[in-house]
């Protein structure tokens, strides 16, 4: 701004027009040009420049996020194919049927949803990027691995888990007569009372392949709180 108004005023204002200009009598109220009556031009624009600065380094500092705050909100979502020859883990628990997830890791698609919620809450990549399946180490890896990462980093930001609220999305097997042995685990894995982590499991209606038994998915939402 300094340079805009140095090339402004190369060239010289002659003194007549100066003169001749009427008083900002009716700015006189307003503080950046405080009784501006017959003081010259340059004054006037410098004295603005300097006020549009400091107000745009005012607004660049308000618009700065918090970098702590009392609570954060993640959403994850996860979806894998289901193959024969695969076992079917859900929630570290491996479920009878006839068919799993096809992964690089166990396929756990609900751990690997949780993870995903827990890491989109500190505004963390996700759980491909600090877990790639490019990887060979995780190659076959219990979820339940990912998990023990996700709550360390939780711990780590001073956040506790204030409660989740998870979804299955499948059409078999059914999820009811193992539901509170994956809870459980769930809460053993977080380290959470069982109040706070709720677990649901829904079909598709025989819908595309979620409805057809060609694939499994599962959305999560958790609530962090600051310790």
């Amino acid at each position: 701004m300094a340079m805009a108004s140095s090339l402004f005023f190369s060239t010289p204002i002659p003194t007549k027009l100066i003169s001749k200009q009427k008083p900002f009598s009716s700015h006189s109220s307003n503080p950046l040009f405080p009784q501006l009556t017959h003081k010259p031009t340059r004054n006037l624009v410098v004295s603005s420049t300097a006020a549009i600065e400091a107000e745009t380094q005012t607004s660049n500092s308000n618009s700065t996020p918090s970098k702590s705050l009392p609570f954060r909100v993640g959403h994850g979502f996860d979806l894998h194919r289901l193959e024969p020859g695969y076992p079917l883990i859900i929630g570290g628990i491996s479920i009878p049927h006839d068919r799993g997830c096809e992964a690089h890791s166990d396929g756990d698609v609900l751990l690997h949803c949780v993870v995903d919620a827990i890491l989109g809450a500190l505004g963390l990549p996700d759980i491909g990027q600090i877990f790639p399946d490019t990887d060979p180490k995780w190659k076959g890896a219990p979820s339940s691995v990912f998990m023990e990462e996700a709550v360390r980093l939780m711990h780590e930001a001073g956040y506790e888990l204030g409660n989740l609220d998870a979804t299955l999305i499948l059409q078999r097997p059914k999820v009811s007569p193992h539901k509170e042995s994956i809870r459980a685990n769930l809460c053993k894995l977080l380290g959470a009372d069982p109040s706070v982590v709720n677990l649901k499991a829904k079909t598709h209606e025989r819908v595309d392949s979620l409805g057809e038994n060609r694939s499994i998915a599962a959305h999560t939402v958790v609530l962090l709180m600051k310790k």
